[in-house]
């Protein structure tokens, strides 16, 4: 079943088409040249940046997996958790897409999607222990199943990622942080 996915819960726009398990392409719109003016992420910059390169992606996923929209068989875009408006635009582009060529629609938790993207590259067999760390999020789980989880440990402040901008960010060193 060939599947488009839509990630947009920051600043980062992607779309994959996966067929069976396997990745076809996958498109990355990056904002870092957005938002490094200002040290961090601005929430209404990546939502509106989101609205300018939806299509853009969309016709470069298309085209790297040589595939039309009316070979899609499903669509499945991000919910939660994340920045209200940028998970809105992808949320509604993929909700309107499927409604518009008639196929499924699911909507995915962004951490779920980070505990099951080993997928993409490994076989795994449940249970197995997942660590998710990010800009925003930093947890450790115990992965039973699909859609069965056991937090088994979480940051109760900063995430690991954040924190790396913001030390970054008094060092002085160019964003995002964590890599520089």
């Amino acid at each position: 079943m060939k599947v488009l996915g839509i990630e947009s819960s920051c600043d980062d726009l992607s779309m994959a088409i996966i067929d069976q398990g396997k990745l076809l392409a996958q498109v990355t719109s990056s904002q870092i040249k957005d938002h490094a003016p200002f040290g961090g992420v601005v929430p209404e910059i990546a939502s509106r940046r989101h609205l300018e390169t939806l299509d853009a992606v969309l016709n470069s996923v298309l085209n790297q997996a040589n595939l039309s929209l009316h070979d899609l068989e499903g669509v499945a875009a991000t919910y939660a958790p994340g920045l209200v408006g940028s998970l809105l635009v992808g949320l509604n582009f993929g909700k309107s897409l499927a409604y518009g060529l008639k196929l499924p629609f699911r909507g995915i938790h962004h951490i779920e999607g980070h505990v099951w993207s080993v997928c993409l590259e490994h076989q795994v067999q449940e249970p197995f222990l997942g660590l998710i760390i990010s800009g925003g999020h930093t947890h450790l789980y115990q992965v039973n199943g699909l859609g069965d989880y056991q937090v088994l440990g979480h940051t109760v402040d900063d995430a690991i990622g954040e924190a790396f901008d913001k030390v970054a960010k008094m060092m002085g060193l160019p964003y995002p942080g964590g890599p520089a």
